[in-house]
């Protein structure tokens, strides 16, 4: 991103980008327990931010850690009542209230619920100089929220970390859980650089 504070403090259609997550969380199911999981640097500047821009949804925070696995290991610590454990993108700030629902229906159901979207560009295969093509229909695009019962979460997590541990389905996997996939949301899209922070303030600008 080229910035000097966390993407996630970057302001989006005029407030952090992390806050619209937690108020569509916050809106969609109602009582919820928000934990925000940070760098532990950067607690102050979020204490600074919840008062400048009057937050007031309750939340705790945990501490981020040297990996994605690390901070969501950190986040479950401080969960301890049964239910259903969604852990989402702070980078993706255009969730919307029907996949959010539709992931919790599923897990209810199943389990777990992870969406996912078709690849709609062509795709190759890289191996050393050399490139062949693959087809697309047999891959999907992984998004969040990634939705879990906390026992199977916090077993998962008590696995030694590995690289392939990229997001939660990856880690559940590890240890024989079937992951249920549900049609995620083309604009739920996933900030990286400043031009994907151009393209989430006009779809969230389209939407109101």
């Amino acid at each position: 991103m080229h910035a000097t504070m966390p993407k996630q403090f970057l302001l989006l259609q005029g407030k952090p980008m992390l806050l619209h997550s937690m108020e569509r969380f916050s809106f969609t199911c109602r009582g919820i327990d928000l934990i925000v999981v940070l760098p532990e640097q950067h607690f102050k500047t979020w204490e600074s931010l919840c008062e400048q821009y009057h937050v007031d949804l309750p939340h705790r925070v945990a501490p981020g850690g040297v990996t994605r696995f690390d901070s969501v290991k950190n986040g479950l610590d401080l969960i301890v009542d049964e239910g259903l454990v969604a852990v989402h993108d702070a980078a993706r700030p255009l969730v919307s209230e029907s996949l959010i629902r539709a992931a919790f229906d599923c897990a209810v159901k199943l389990g777990n619920g992870v969406p996912a979207i078709p690849v709609q560009e062509s795709m190759r295969k890289m191996e050393h100089d050399l490139s062949s093509p693959v087809d697309r229909n047999l891959y999907r695009l992984i998004q969040t929220p990634q939705i879990f019962t906390p026992g199977s979460l916090k077993s998962a997590y008590r696995q030694p970390y590995r690289e392939q541990f990229t997001d939660d389905a990856t880690v559940v996997e590890c240890l024989g859980e079937k992951i249920n996939l549900i049609p995620g949301d083309y604009n739920n899209i996933k900030i990286t650089n400043r031009e994907d922070l151009e393209i989430a303030g006009f779809l969230m600008g389209r939407s109101r």
